[in-house]
């Protein structure tokens, strides 16, 4: 839908942020595990109930399914809007809950990975990009920072639907039953309802619109173009495929630290269950707050200077973190791991305006759907690698609280290969942009 003359294009940022922190849900999914392999025992696992490597796949799945959805719709979406585009990602996440429920009933598996893996998956990719081009067509003075809003909550939802699942579960828990489905009911209405808020104020701007006292930047900017790439053209260049490394490593890095925060502080410092979880809180914090803060920073700094920084940090942090689990010192351990993880949230941030410099605002949206297959990459990649490296650690006599240590030295390498890959991005090819058709004489 075309704005209305007058329209206020925060408008777009309350659309954004309600569609991003329902389907940001997914971070929070681990609530579920342990409820989940104890339906039939309630009190505690029956050998018929799932055991947690069983469960640990539907979030596999529904990140899998994020990223190559939001590749193989990218192009539909731009071509259909927003709307539609955010009333089926409503209708697939909140749908994806409610197979759950019915797999949950049944007790089969299946149907939770093609419920919440598969149909929330595709949910979560369709969901994810439908808001970023359109934020950046309404912003075309802050892309960063519009983008960032959007993302920030994705980020953030977990701080949400953490507790939501937990009290839901807490209240629908009774002798013969740990609230499990109820609870995926009630989750999949209330994120539909949320969404629908999306839908109702999402619409894009006229072609010629631009914001009151516009000024564009009139010095020239070697990485930012007015042209446009089509997401066809934009797949062939060289710019694409680094920034594809630029997010699959950070990505990685980022997100095998998130899946094993909680087990990782508790074996290193000793501390309890709860304090594990309090960490945990305290990375999403930051992997949100940094999704706001950095994309607005890149505004002033530049995308490409931001993800040295990105990099920079990282890989001056990571070996770091091996010295001070030694130290036992556990408030620089936190500090660290809350700088990585806002510039782990940054990252995904920037992205969607690093793409609007490089490829213009025509197909932003089919090609930062394309770029998310990195993040499906690293979404195994990360987990696995941390996961298997650490039970080799264990098997080969290394003490637990020093198993993590290696993970932390390969990670540092990952990043120094996106630091050269970002270092490596230059303006696209003149070749590769878009000429629009003659007009009929």
């Amino acid at each position: 839908m075309i704005n209305r003359a007058q329209f206020n294009r925060w408008f777009i940022a309350i659309a954004a942020l309600a569609i991003h922190l329902s389907i940001g849900q997914v971070y929070a999914f681990s609530v579920f595990n342990l409820p989940l392999t104890k339906l039939i025992g309630i009190t505690q696992s029956a050998p018929d109930d799932w055991r947690l490597t069983t469960l640990g796949w539907i979030f596999s799945c529904a990140i899998a399914f994020l990223g190559l959805s939001a590749a193989t719709f990218g192009r539909w979406v731009e071509r259909e809007g927003p709307r539609k585009a955010m009333f089926v990602a409503a209708l697939c996440f909140s749908g994806g809950f409610f197979i759950s429920a019915i797999g949950v009933a049944l007790h089969q598996i299946i149907l939770l990975y093609l419920g919440y893996g598969v149909l929330g998956g595709i949910g979560l990719g369709i969901g994810y990009i439908s808001p970023v081009s359109t934020l950046i067509k309404w912003f075309p003075d802050r892309p960063g920072m519009a983008t960032g809003i959007a993302i920030m909550g994705f980020g953030g939802g977990a701080i949400i639907g953490s507790p939501f699942a937990v009290q839901l579960m807490e209240f629908f828990k009774s002798s013969t039953s740990v609230g499990v489905m109820p609870t995926f009911l009630t989750m999949g209405i209330s994120y539909f309802c949320l969404m629908m808020i999306g839908v109702a104020f999402v619409r894009v701007p006229h072609p010629d619109w631009l914001p009151a006292n516009y000024q564009p930047n009139l010095i020239a900017q070697p990485l930012v173009t007015k042209a446009n790439v089509s997401a066809y053209d934009a797949i062939h260049t060289p710019q694409f495929w680094l920034l594809w490394i630029v997010l699959c490593t950070n990505v990685t890095a980022g997100i095998g630290i998130l899946s094993q925060a909680s087990p990782m502080i508790q074996e290193i410092f000793q501390v309890t269950p709860k304090e594990g979880a309090m960490f945990v809180s305290l990375l999403s914090l930051f992997n949100m707050l940094g999704r706001f803060f950095w994309s607005s920073v890149s505004d002033y700094l530049g995308r490409k200077r931001t993800y040295i920084v990105f990099f920079g940090l990282g890989i001056l942090l990571y070996p770091l973190i091996p010295v001070i689990g030694h130290l036992h010192n556990i408030f620089l351990f936190d500090v660290c791991f809350c700088i990585v993880l806002s510039t782990y949230g940054g990252g995904f941030a920037t992205i969607p305006a690093y793409l609007r410099d490089l490829f213009g605002t025509m197909h932003v949206g089919a090609i930062h759907g394309r770029l998310l297959t990195a993040w499906s990459v690293a979404g195994v990649l990360g987990p696995v690698m941390i996961n298997y490296i650490h039970d080799y650690q264990i098997k080969i006599g290394v003490p637990k609280a020093e198993s993590y240590m290696m993970t932390m030295y390969i990670m540092a390498v990952f990043l120094c290969l996106g630091l050269l890959a970002d270092l490596s991005v230059k303006a696209v090819d003149r070749k590769y942009h878009y000429v629009p058709p003659a007009p009929a004489q």
